[in-house]
């Protein structure tokens, strides 16, 4: 018997995305990958001000990156901004884990959105850099804007939510999403995260929308309301188009 993981789907402004575990998003029609908030060498920066954590998230998001776009095989990946921690991030870079990155940016074309935290991005690792870009009903930036036009794929926010039973509370990355916008969770191993129930995030919706929380296997879809919630909203669907989809 063979095993078959179930990712979700979601349509933003005509534009199938599938949602996947790692916290990308995938564009098959295009045959693109989606990554936000990659925080390279966070780790290092927070060393230099006497915060010392283990300096192992730039080889850890490197690895989940090579797991995703081994699964997925895009011919291009899109990283939405704050791919580097600040702009010192690339010079820090271990010998390794630049060979890791180098190797990953030559095996697909990269565009690399530029973010508040790397508003230059280092040119020596190929690829497109610019402030966003538009193709088919998407247009992919670093931060959202509050009147973006339908389609805005962002990140920047790095949205998180929580669900609770028995009194038990489970706290995840998530995509948040309605059919005009999505947000990316962030993909880097040290970035915090915001709720989604944050007005930063929740406002940038309409009536409602949907929190997307990674599990160890899956997403799971979570229906969230910006307004005032009652028992009843808890337990109905959002009008937007989701789907499950059979993963490669």
């Amino acid at each position: 018997m063979r095993c078959v993981w179930t990712d979700l789907s979601v349509i933003v402004n005509g534009e199938t995305l599938v949602l996947d575990r790692s916290g990308a998003a995938w564009w098959p029609r295009a045959s693109t990958l989606i990554v936000a908030d990659l925080h390279f060498e966070k780790g290092s920066s927070f060393a230099r001000f006497g915060q010392f954590l283990p300096p192992y998230d730039t080889r850890a998001t490197l690895l989940r990156m090579a797991e995703v776009i081994a699964r997925r095989a895009p011919a291009r990946v899109i990283a939405l901004g704050d791919s580097f921690h600040d702009p010192f991030a690339a010079a820090r870079l271990p010998a390794q884990e630049l060979e890791m990155l180098q190797r990953l940016a030559a095996s697909v074309h990269m565009l690399w959105i530029t973010g508040n935290h790397d508003p230059h991005p280092p040119a020596s690792l190929g690829g497109a850099v610019m402030a966003e870009w538009r193709e088919g009903g998407l247009v992919f930036r670093h931060e959202p804007r509050r009147d973006a036009e339908a389609g805005e794929v962002a990140g920047h926010l790095h949205p998180c939510a929580k669900v609770a039973k028995y009194g038990r509370g489970v706290r995840r990355r998530a995509f948040a999403a309605d059919i005009n916008r999505i947000v990316l969770p962030a993909f880097g191993a040290y970035a915090g995260g915001l709720d989604v129930g944050d007005p930063a995030i929740s406002l940038l919706f309409g009536d409602r929308f949907h929190a997307f929380m990674l599990g160890q296997e899956r997403v799971y879809a979570i229906p969230r309301q910006t307004g005032r919630r009652n028992r009843s909203d808890e337990i109905q669907p959002m009008a937007m188009a989701i789907r499950t989809v059979a993963s490669p």
